[in-house]
């Protein structure tokens, strides 16, 4: 039986002090509440990931094609990664994922999504910085490019990412990419119209999505963000 609350893993990382833990809460019964936690900022929980979800969901959406190759930026929970898994149309899956720990906790089984990556062979993990590859790596092109590491374009984990939603950074991203292939992004809150005019002198298309979802913490509602923007 799980603890009303346990500390699954702390470690400290170049960017913080990373911490998992789960949890249960009355008003949640036997639910497990599974917390992300880099430093004093708060990074994601199992109780809600709707726009998690969605990010996958809008952005292969937005393309017409079968054997789609797909790359997600930052692993989290785990709730985008296996979105885009679900759409059949998915025939490679590479997670980047700059922090370890969070590759081997879903190796390990620790969090409940692990399981369903590790076994679906269209998905590989790949331990490394996702603005460096986006910024230097040698130019192979996918698909999709579906990305959810930083809270907005203007509150980010580590202010080296800052260059990645300029202008200069989204152009740079944009070679990764196929013709027609396509961006899509998770921010918290409510879109900003500067960064989807920004999109939108790079790419040919780009749309802002308002993501409403139940916040059970509240007993209210909460919005996030998911931008999609085209080749």
């Amino acid at each position: 039986m799980s603890l009303l609350y346990e500390e699954l893993d702390f470690r400290p990382t170049p960017i913080g002090d990373l911490m998992l833990r789960r949890r249960r809460m009355a008003a949640f019964g036997d639910t497990d509440i599974y917390e992300v936690k880099l430093g004093e900022d708060f990074l994601m929980t199992s109780l809600f990931h709707e726009a998690e979800s969605q990010l996958s969901k809008l952005g292969l959406a937005a393309l017409d094609h079968n054997g789609l190759d797909v790359v997600v930026g930052g692993l989290g929970l785990g709730y985008t990664a296996v979105a885009a898994l679900e759409d059949p149309r998915v025939a490679s899956l590479v997670v980047v994922e700059y922090l370890d720990a969070v590759i081997e906790w879903h190796q390990t089984g620790r969090v409940p999504l692990g399981e369903t990556l590790v076994n679906d062979p269209r998905c590989r993990f790949l331990n490394t910085d996702f603005f460096a590859l986006a910024r230097h790596a040698p130019t192979r092109q996918y698909d999709a490019i579906l990305l959810d590491i930083d809270h907005t374009p203007t509150n980010v984990l580590h202010q080296t990412n800052t260059h990645f939603y300029t202008e200069e950074g989204l152009n740079e991203l944009a070679q990764h990419l196929k013709p027609d292939g396509v961006f899509a992004l998770w921010a918290d809150g409510a879109p900003e119209d500067f960064f989807a005019e920004r999109l939108s002198l790079v790419f040919t298309m780009a749309e802002a999505h308002t993501i409403e979802f139940a916040n059970p913490i509240t007993g209210g509602s909460s919005v996030g963000a998911v931008y999609v923007a085209k080749n």
